[in-house]
């Protein structure tokens, strides 16, 4: 379904509150009226608030206003933040070159922007010492301070201790940055515009090693 607002022609009131092309006041006047103002000043009249009674209407270059809409939606995607949660598990009695390679893994998604997931895994007689988890999710919570902070406490759950780092908004924002510098995109055309309205779409969750 199309949801352009309707122009010149399309408009169906009989009489419109109109705005002037810099966004002065004009009055009511009906629709013929606005039309051919329209028309004297080499603009379109485009139906702005439809449910107002009457119908607000403005003058302007419907053209360029299709053309500076899609900028701003492309520039609102490309600054969309996706929220991505990656999973991490340890055992509490980690080999400590495997800790090192699995806080690097850590470090690396916090970077990129993508929250973390950190599970402790207890076995056996383990589950008795849930101390264990706890300092080394206090552990890792220290060491990647500088690039992240603790969103979701460590907190039990059966047989594993979950905790949920989140990057800081610089961290993030660096990370939107290079993405951003990384997939240049080109700028729309006026006729792409005309060919293909712009349509804003919200980001979706994932989630993955």
């Amino acid at each position: 379904m199309s949801v352009e607002p309707r122009v010149n022609e399309q408009i169906r009131a009989r009489e419109v509150r109109l705005v002037g092309p810099e966004g002065e006041q004009v009055g009511i006047v009906p629709l013929e009226r606005a039309l051919q103002l329209a028309a004297d000043v080499d603009l379109d009249l485009v139906e702005v608030a439809p449910m107002a009674r009457p119908p607000v209407c403005k003058l302007m270059d419907f053209g360029k206003f299709k053309y500076e809409s899609a900028l701003k939606a492309r520039e609102a995607r490309r600054n969309q933040q996706q929220t991505v949660i990656k999973e991490m598990k340890l055992r509490p009695k980690i080999d400590p070159h495997d800790y090192e390679t699995k806080k690097g893994h850590v470090v690396r998604f916090l970077k990129a922007g993508d929250k973390v997931k950190v599970t402790i895994m207890f076995r056996g007689r383990e589950q008795s010492r849930p101390e264990l988890g706890y300092r080394l999710l206090r552990r890792l919570e220290s060491e990647i301070s500088e690039l992240g902070y603790v969103e979701a406490a460590p907190k039990q759950d059966g047989r594993n201790m979950i905790m949920v780092l989140a990057p800081h908004r610089a961290t993030k924002a660096a990370a939107v940055a290079a993405n951003t510098k990384a997939t240049p995109t080109r700028e729309p055309r006026p006729e792409d515009v005309e060919a293909s309205p712009a349509t804003t779409v919200g980001p979706a969750g994932n989630s993955g090693e």
